[in-house]
């Protein structure tokens, strides 16, 4: 794990919803930083003022304060701007953050801005789709009952050219009131660097792709059980392509599709996050 400087300059994106969300947090955060570090803090009112921040954080370490959501539309306008490998991010979590805790970020105002100050970056594996969609955490298909979001335009940052590839995904979203239901056993075709692991044939009430480490992602694919328990398929390897009829999926912190058919790739060590260091 690479350390930083204790004179490193500090770019501080507080994301609309979480000023929203918890505004205390927020402002715990924020002074925590302030007094750690020489810290620009920004205010983006939208997703394009997020963009632009972003995108001009010259040699500032971002440090994204918001939910999950944030996180991933980070790390994927940075994917998409090929800047990924060269920047270390860093989060404090407001707001939904079960995805920012899986990878090692501690829970907490105080807990996570003092970690951006005193820890590490952790170079972590990722998993890349054939849309150039990112994943942090893992995938699900079906994705888990959520509740839905409503979508919101993404405006882009005009001097920023990258940005225009942007889509719609990557505005947070505001919670509605229908839920979004359960779906029943599919018929999918999962195929690991090649290999068939479940074909058509068989039906599925999940599967599950994890980026693990050394650049293989963790499958596991769970046939349909038809009284005992079935024995889930377990496989790893660097590509995995799903497909059969319109599947939707989650992706993190979101719900994508329906698709036909998708391939996600692993790419080794492609992006870092600044977490505690071991005591």
């Amino acid at each position: 794990m690479a350390t930083f400087a204790t004179s490193e300059q500090l770019l501080v994106i507080i994301d609309p919803a979480a000023r929203q969300t918890d505004g205390e947090s927020v402002r715990i955060a924020k002074d925590v930083l302030s007094a750690g570090a020489a810290a620009k803090v920004c205010l983006p009112e939208g997703p394009e003022e997020f963009a632009r921040a972003l995108g001009r954080r010259g040699s500032r370490r971002p440090v994204v304060v918001g939910d999950d959501r944030a996180l991933v539309r980070a790390v994927t306008l940075l994917h998409r701007a090929r800047e990924l490998a060269g920047c270390a991010l860093s989060v404090v979590p407001v707001g939904d953050s079960g995805l920012a805790e899986s990878l090692g970020v501690p829970g907490g105002a105080v807990a996570a801005a003092r970690a951006v100050l005193d820890g590490a970056e952790r170079r972590l594996d990722l998993l890349v789709d054939d849309c150039d969609g990112v994943v942090l955490g893992g995938l699900g298909i079906p994705p888990e009952p959520v509740r839905a979001a409503a979508a919101e335009p993404v405006a882009v940052a005009a001097d920023r050219p990258w940005y225009r590839s942007l889509v719609r995904t990557l505005a947070p979203g505001r919670p509605r009131l229908a839920a979004v239901p359960a779906p029943g056993p599919s018929r999918l075709r999962v195929e690991v660097d090649g290999e068939t692991v479940v074909d058509l044939g068989q039906p599925v009430e999940a599967v599950s792709v994890t980026p693990g480490t050394g650049g293989l992602a963790r499958v596991e694919v769970r046939p349909l059980s038809l009284g005992a328990e079935a024995t889930a398929y377990r496989a790893s390897g660097q590509t995995v392509t799903v497909a059969g009829a319109d599947f939707r999926y989650r992706a993190d912190a979101a719900v994508a599709g329906p698709v036909r058919r998708r391939t996600w790739r692993v790419v080794e060590e492609a992006w870092g996050l600044t977490l505690p260091t071991a005591s």
